[in-house]
C-alpha cells in the first residue's frame, strides 16, 4: 500500500537532491570567488580622485596625484577623460580600481551566484514540503467509493496520469505515476480519501495537483476497458529518468540566455544550464510525469 508513495518520494527526493547538490556546488564556488574578490578590495584602504586618460586591452589608465595604474574595465572606452573615485594600495599604488572596474563585476557576480542558489534552495524546499503536508492531511479525510477511469494528457512537453472521477459534478484529479494505473480497467471503482488519495488494488496513489471539474487541456490517452494483464509498465528510477530528460533539453538554450543578461561568458553558460536542467528534472518530478 505503501508503494507508490515511496515511489513519488524517492523521485522527488532523488530530484531534489540533484537540485541541492547543484546549487551547493555553486554557491560554494561563488562564495570562494568573492572571498578572493573581496580581499583584494579589503587591502585598497587608500583613496583618490584620478582621471582616466586612456583605455586599450581591455584595461583603462588612471592618474591621480599619488599614481598611476592600470585597471581591467570591460568597455573602457567610454569613460576615458571622466574624473573618477580611485581605491588603492598605499605601498602598491599600481594596485587599484575605480568603480564599475571589471573586479568589482566579478565580486557582485559571485555574490549574486551565492544568494540565487540560496533562493533555488528554499523554494525547492518549500514546494516539496508544502506537497507532502497536503498529502498527510488529505490521508487523514474519510474514505468513500468512486467509478473513475484513468487517461493520460501531454501539455507541451509534460505528460501526466489523471483519475477522471463520476459523480454529480465530474472531476479530474491529477496523480503521481504507479505501474498499478497502466493495468486499471476503465472504469474502475477505487476509494477516494478526501477526494485526493486514491486506493487502487491496495495501492495507494497520491495527488500531483488540485482536482479540477473542468476538463484539463491537453492530448488525452484514455486506458483501455480491459488492459492486456501482460502489459509491462514501466518501473524504478531509470524508466523515469529516461522520459524525464526532455526537460533538460531547453536548459542549454536558458544558461545561453542567462550568460548573456549577466555578461558571465562560457562559465555563467556552464552554471546556468547545470541549474536549469536539475530543476528540470525536480519539476518534473513534483508535477508528477508519467513514463509510460
Amino acid at each position: 500500500m505503501l508503494r507508490s508513495r515511496v515511489r513519488a518520494l524517492r523521485y522527488g527526493l532523488f530530484t531534489t537532491a540533484a537540485v541541492l547538490v547543484v546549487c551547493f556546488v555553486v554557491a560554494l564556488f561563488s562564495w570562494l570567488s568573492y572571498s578572493d574578490d573581496r580581499a583584494v578590495l579589503a587591502s585598497l584602504t587608500s583613496r583618490g580622485m584620478g582621471e582616466v586618460v586612456s583605455f586599450s586591452d581591455g584595461m583603462v589608465e588612471v592618474r591621480w596625484p599619488a599614481g598611476t595604474a592600470r585597471v581591467a574595465y570591460e568597455n573602457g572606452e567610454r569613460i576615458v577623460g571622466k574624473q573618477t573615485q580611485v581605491a588603492f594600495d598605499p605601498a602598491d599604488p599600481s594596485r587599484a580600481v575605480i568603480p564599475g572596474s571589471d573586479l568589482f563585476v566579478q565580486a557582485d557576480r559571485a555574490l549574486g551566484g551565492v544568494t540565487f542558489s540560496a533562493a533555488v534552495v528554499l523554494l525547492v524546499l518549500f514546494a516539496g514540503l508544502v506537497r507532502m503536508l497536503l498529502a498527510v492531511r488529505t490521508a487523514r479525510s474519510a474514505a468513500s467509493e468512486v467509478t473513475v477511469r484513468r487517461i493520460r494528457l501531454q501539455s507541451g512537453l509534460m505528460v501526466r496520469s489523471w483519475l477522471e472521477i463520476d459523480g454529480p459534478v465530474e472531476r479530474w484529479l491529477p496523480v503521481y505515476y504507479d505501474p498499478v494505473l497502466v493495468t486499471l480497467p476503465s472504469p474502475s471503482t477505487v476509494r477516494l480519501r478526501g477526494g485526493r488519495i486514491a486506493v487502487i488494488d491496495g495501492v495507494t496513489v497520491y495527488p500531483s495537483g488540485r482536482p479540477v471539474t473542468r476538463h484539463p487541456r491537453g492530448r488525452r490517452l484514455d486506458n483501455p476497458v480491459q488492459p492486456d494483464p501482460d502489459t509491462r509498465a514501466p518501473r524504478g528510477l531509470v524508466a523515469q529518468l529516461r522520459v524525464d530528460a526532455v526537460f533538460m533539453v531547453p536548459a542549454p538554450i536558458v544558461g545561453l540566455f542567462w550568460a548573456y543578461l549577466d555578461g558571465s561568458g562560457f562559465v555563467g553558460w556552464i552554471i546556468a544550464t547545470l541549474v536549469a536542467a536539475v530543476l528540470g528534472l525536480w519539476w518534473a518530478a513534483l508535477r508528477g510525469s508519467d513514463p509510460s
